[in-house]
């Protein structure tokens, strides 16, 4: 089992997952274009989509974080994902794909117009500018604070998502909350500020990190 690692991307939690699973798994990192900060095209050559992460099994190119996950919590034993049956697994299902299917495409829909807003000629960046401020107030902020006020309220009694012990949506929300906190920041939310801490002070997460060369979620 393979896992085609970009750097500084979101495929760290993949190597956590695995990490907490104990597999038998060879990482091979792939560095960024240092003009694009892009995927090197022989990344991108691993599947069409050409994003990260990919996990290369019997024979098979798998893209997709969550459809990583849930392969993985399928074929090997753990405690990460709680049954259907438990008290813990609405909570869990919910924040599983609310980071990948609400907040992460929020945050790169708003990365896009800041980007964009930075290359654009300088006579059009005062329009952009407006144009991003509007969307920003009307559609990204809104939802950004939506999704973090409800996570601020469900971590009130509770160190993880789903409880009191570690499971596989703590591990899928880890990137997607450091992105927001360099973002956006989570000065206004405590509870998220101290769940965030908790997560990168995890020993397998630490431990995850040092076998890629480091990672940093700022752009």
């Amino acid at each position: 089992m393979k896992l085609h690692y970009l750097e500084n991307s979101q495929a760290i939690r993949i190597v956590w997952l695995l990490e907490e699973l104990k597999c038998d798994y060879e990482v091979i990192v792939y560095k960024r274009d240092p003009k694009t900060k892009l995927a090197p095209k022989e990344y991108k050559a691993l599947h069409p989509v050409g994003t990260s992460p990919i996990l290369e099994i019997d024979g098979h190119m798998l893209p997709e974080t969550n459809a990583i996950i849930d392969y993985l919590l399928a074929r090997f034993p753990n405690k990460l994902r709680p049954t259907p049956s438990e008290q813990e697994f609405q909570k869990y299902n919910y924040w599983f794909h609310a980071g990948q299917g609400t907040l992460m495409p929020i945050l790169t829909m708003s990365f896009v117009f800041y980007t964009v807003t930075q290359k654009v000629p300088f006579f059009l960046k005062p329009i952009l500018k407006k144009v991003s401020s509007e969307i920003h107030k009307m559609m990204i902020n809104p939802r950004i604070h939506g999704v973090l006020k409800t996570m601020e309220s469900d971590l009130t009694n509770v160190n993880y998502l789903a409880g009191n012990e570690i499971s596989a949506a703590d591990i899928s929300m880890s990137y997607t909350l450091e992105v927001t906190d360099v973002r956006i920041g989570l000065n206004d939310y405590p509870n998220c500020k101290k769940y965030l801490k908790r997560l990168k002070e995890n020993k397998t997460y630490l431990a995850s990190k040092e076998k890629v060369g480091g990672f940093s979620a700022t752009p």
